[in-house]
């Protein structure tokens, strides 16, 4: 199993409460939710580290510089969303700094699957100017986990709780290769499959150089080297048309 080391961020904290809504604080929902993905992502042995645990104030930059400083592989950072009228928007969405490699993915894979949980699908937004995004070193992901002062994003935040958890654990276990059986199923395209490791290592660091979002997987007594992890098939099937007109021979593989 590949080994990870995952950063996460419950987002404010301290003398800043983020959203605040009838009493409710973004800085509590933010912490309860990053410890509850944090303890199945530990479960399924990723190395986890948070930016806090407990209800302390921090600067982006602050967060930016723990997660640079641990030299973790992925940086998630969790907050819940707001508007300026009460129960004026509602939805999910997932930040990232821009649309292109791995972190693109797992904020892709993140939305879809809060999506399945039963929130409406915002979808992933570009924020090159949000400090956790633009100074982290590694790839990084914001989550806006639905509206704080929508009522029904907060009864869904409060009555599937430990789905929401359990969600987006699985969205990056299956962006990085290591997605639980029973979660969703992902979309991947494989390009190559090889009995010897170091042609397999081969083709992972070709493809890696060239930007793709390349893993390796030891399985069936192949090494295979597979593409992308994706919740919707189009989204496979583009990346298979661009390895393809890449001269590589894939074929689209589920898990």
């Amino acid at each position: 199993m590949p080994e990870y080391k995952i950063m996460l961020d419950a987002g404010h904290g301290g003398a800043d409460p983020g959203a605040v809504s009838n009493g409710r604080q973004e800085k509590d929902d933010t912490l309860r939710l990053t410890l509850a993905v944090g303890d199945i992502l530990k479960n399924r042995g990723v190395d986890v580290e948070y930016t806090r645990t407990t209800n302390v104030y921090q600067t982006p930059f602050q967060k930016a510089t723990i997660a640079n400083q641990s030299g973790a592989d992925y940086f998630v950072s969790f907050h819940r969303n707001s508007s300026p009228m009460p129960d004026q928007y509602t939805g999910v969405e997932t930040l990232v700094y821009n649309n292109s490699g791995i972190k693109y993915d797992m904020a892709e894979n993140i939305a879809g699957a809060l999506g399945k949980v039963g929130y409406k699908n915002l979808g992933v937004k570009e924020r090159p100017g949000l400090v956790v995004l633009r100074r982290t070193t590694m790839p990084s992901v914001l989550i806006e986990a639905g509206f704080l002062n929508n009522s029904k994003d907060n009864a869904l935040f409060d009555e599937k709780f430990d789905e929401i958890a359990q969600a987006i654990a699985d969205a990056i276990l299956g962006t990085l290769g290591e997605e639980d059986v029973e979660g969703p199923t992902y979309y991947r395209v494989q390009a190559g499959a090889f009995k010897n490791r170091q042609n397999a290592d081969q083709l992972l660091y070709e493809l890696l150089d060239q930007g793709y979002p390349a893993f390796l997987l030891n399985e069936d007594g192949y090494y295979k080297v597979q593409v992308g992890a994706y919740l919707q098939l189009g989204n496979a099937t583009t990346m298979e048309h661009r390895l393809r007109d890449a001269g590589y021979t894939t074929l689209i593989t589920t898990h």
